[in-house]
């Protein structure tokens, strides 16, 4: 494959899946990173830093927009799943088309941040052929943007609607001041139109990649594990995961699914960098791992 050049529900069964030990999880941060992890997710403000620029405008856009009234509405026009059929290969091909404009760290079509991502895990996790794959695929709800999706619709990091914005939500001071929930008393108290440890699953999410991908597998009944799924429905919370927000609202559950995202977006996280993987190559593996999880043609 030619990469493009860029300038600028309830779970299904998890089946007979071999489990990580949730202790593997725990590792110190990535040795693997091409720099220093401090300087990943950068979100200071640079007017002449074009992709800080564009960052901070896609994320001004998704604060000012992502309301209960747009998420229910995205809901009732996604989750019909009656958008476009395609397999998981047909579907990931379509990232090599994009570039997550809220992202200060890559500049480079999303396919190659998909493969960059299940190679690392692969290295670490040669056994764990699901844990790879959740890799390769994690972000492929972002084929919104080839159905009429803005971006802000559709990437970035994802946060609670209905109650108050968590403090560690990127730009959360200067970039909610226009969202109309603002002005509801419903929807910004701390518990808002949700009860104390309702657990994640019962809350509802800013619109985005993961919640779509997370609805799409289930829909099509795939194979992978609970823990995979939860992986691809939460790994963009980083308010939750890694800002420790949001804790009230959490289940029983939460906590130790907590430790299969962090551990997951260690390699979402730190993969990115500027070494380009074989995908050619690398296809007809991923494609058995594919028919073994995610087989045939999906509805989106």
């Amino acid at each position: 494959m030619k990469i493009l050049e860029h300038n600028s529900a309830p779970h299904p069964s998890p089946g007979r899946v071999a489990i990580l030990d949730v202790s593997e999880l725990l590792r110190p941060e990535a040795e693997f990173a091409s720099k220093p992890v401090g300087h990943y997710r950068d979100y200071s403000t640079d007017e002449d830093d074009p992709i800080k620029k564009r960052v901070h405008q896609t994320y001004t856009e998704m604060h000012t927009y992502q309301t209960v009234d747009f998420v229910r509405g995205k809901h009732e026009r996604w989750l019909k799943f009656n958008t476009f059929k395609a397999t998981i290969f047909e579907a990931l091909v379509r990232l090599n088309e994009l570039v997550d404009e809220s992202d200060p760290d890559v500049d480079i079509p999303n396919i190659v941040h998909a493969f960059q991502t299940a190679e690392r895990i692969r290295q670490d996790y040669p056994n764990d052929d699901w844990f790879q794959l959740t890799g390769l695929i994690h972000d492929l709800g972002k084929v919104m943007v080839f159905y009429g999706e803005p971006q802000w619709a559709v990437v970035g990091d994802t946060f609670p609607v209905g109650c108050s914005w968590g403090p560690s939500i990127v730009y959360r001071h200067t970039s909610f001041e226009h969202n109309k929930d603002a002005k509801n008393p419903l929807y910004n108290s701390k518990y808002g139109i949700y009860s104390p440890n309702c657990g994640l699953d019962n809350i509802m999410m800013s619109w985005g990649h993961d919640e779509y991908l997370y609805q799409v597998l289930v829909h099509n009944k795939t194979t992978l594990p609970k823990q995979a799924l939860h992986m691809i429905r939460y790994h963009s919370f980083y308010p939750w995961h890694t800002g420790g927000d949001y804790q009230h609202l959490c289940g029983s559950d939460d906590e130790q699914m907590k430790n299969w995202v962090k551990r997951f977006n260690k390699y979402d996280l730190y993969t990115k960098g500027s070494e380009i993987p074989d995908i050619e190559e690398l296809m007809p593996y991923y494609q058995s791992l594919v028919d073994k999880y995610i087989p045939g043609v999906l509805e989106w």
